[in-house]
């Protein structure tokens, strides 16, 4: 696939329209290369990995609705069971970690944090390329400290998001994009 083809058709492709297969340990190793090519000022390498896949997504599911019940001790059966399913959806999750140096002299937090955002759009745009469907996703499960935990995050990093990554089944119906245009001007001067 031509590079500005990849940028110019990329789609999300929804966890519930993936399968088997996830990308092999080889597909993977390159998708976490190119991934490693985001933008880093300072080469500080904000950013790391935690993938997840065969019986781990199984507790990772358990995690989060362990992370639910603390939450909510009243959340009903059903909201349980849809966290422990949560990550069976896709046969691969990657968690996308920003390790962000808050006081850094020269580099501002903000930047770093981009370029945790850079390497996960990276990570998909990679996947993509090689036939496979993806997704970042948040949710409470990014931001809850049970999960982070669970996960060996510490309290000073963040999850920037949960790629879910397999063979899609179907494609995403098209989202409807914005002109450029309704986005952007041309600055000539200061604003008066």
């Amino acid at each position: 696939m031509q590079a500005l083809d990849l940028l110019l058709n990329r789609a999300s492709v929804a966890p519930r329209l993936h399968a088997d297969p996830a990308p092999s340990d080889s597909e993977l190793e390159q998708i976490l290369s190119a991934a490693c090519r985001a933008p880093d000022h300072g080469r500080l390498r904000p950013w790391r990995f935690i993938v997840i896949r065969g019986d781990a997504r199984a507790k990772l599911g358990e995690v989060f609705a362990d992370a639910l019940k603390k939450r909510d001790p009243n959340a009903p059966q059903a909201a349980l069971e849809k966290e422990m399913n949560r990550p069976l959806r896709s046969p691969l999750i990657v968690a996308i970690i920003a390790t962000a140096q808050k006081d850094h002299p020269k580099i501002p937090e903000i930047e770093q944090i981009v370029s945790a955002g850079a390497a996960a759009h990276t990570m998909v745009l990679a996947a993509q390329a090689m036939g496979y469907g993806g997704m970042l996703l948040t949710g409470t499960n990014a931001y809850d400290e049970t999960v982070k935990a669970a996960l060996g995050i510490s309290a000073d990093e963040q999850v920037i998001s949960y790629a879910y990554l397999g063979t899609p089944t179907a494609a995403m119906p098209e989202a409807p994009r914005p002109a450029p245009a309704d986005l952007t001007r041309e600055w000539t001067g200061p604003v008066s």
